[in-house]
C-alpha cells in the first residue's frame, strides 16, 4: 500500500494560480517516481508532470511546460504542482500517482492502467 493524499484544489479565475500538494510517505518519496495526471470533463486521464528521487529530475508535458512547475518538498515529504496562468481548459480533476520507474519521463510513457498507486483526486476549476 502506497498512500497518496492530494490537497490544494479549488476554484480560481482565469489567469490565477493554485498549488497542489501530494503528500507521501518517506519511503515512497525516496523510492518512487511521483507525478501528476489530470482528467477533464468527458476526457481521458492524461499525464501532466513527474519527478524522480534520482537527483530530483523532472519531466513535464508539452501542454503545460512553462506554465506548471513540479517540485519536491523534502520536509513534508510531498510532491507539489505549482499551476500558473490558469485557463478554463485546465479545469480537471488532478490525481497524483506513484510507480517504481527508471526515470521521470517513463511515467509519461507507461500505460495508465499499469500505474498501481493513485491519490483520491483534487478538483481544479478555472472560471473565465
Amino acid at each position: 500500500q502506497v498512500p497518496l493524499v492530494e490537497s490544494g484544489g479549488g476554484l480560481v479565475q482565469a489567469g490565477g494560480s493554485l498549488r497542489l500538494s501530494c503528500a507521501v510517505s518517506r519511503e515512497t518519496f525516496n523510492r518512487y517516481v511521483i507525478g501528476w495526471f489530470r482528467q477533464a470533463p468527458g476526457q481521458e486521464r492524461q499525464f501532466v508532470a513527474s519527478t524522480t528521487w534520482r537527483g530530483g529530475g523532472t519531466f513535464t508535458s508539452d501542454s503545460v511546460r512553462g506554465q506548471f512547475i513540479i517540485s519536491r518538498v523534502d520536509a513534508k515529504p510531498a510532491v507539489d504542482l505549482q499551476m500558473n496562468n490558469l485557463k478554463p481548459e485546465d479545469t480537471a480533476v488532478y490525481f497524483c500517482a506513484a510507480e517504481q520507474l527508471r526515470s521521470a519521463r517513463a511515467m509519461s510513457e507507461i500505460a495508465i492502467s499499469n500505474l498501481k498507486f493513485w491519490g483520491q483526486g483534487a478538483q481544479v476549476t478555472v472560471s473565465s
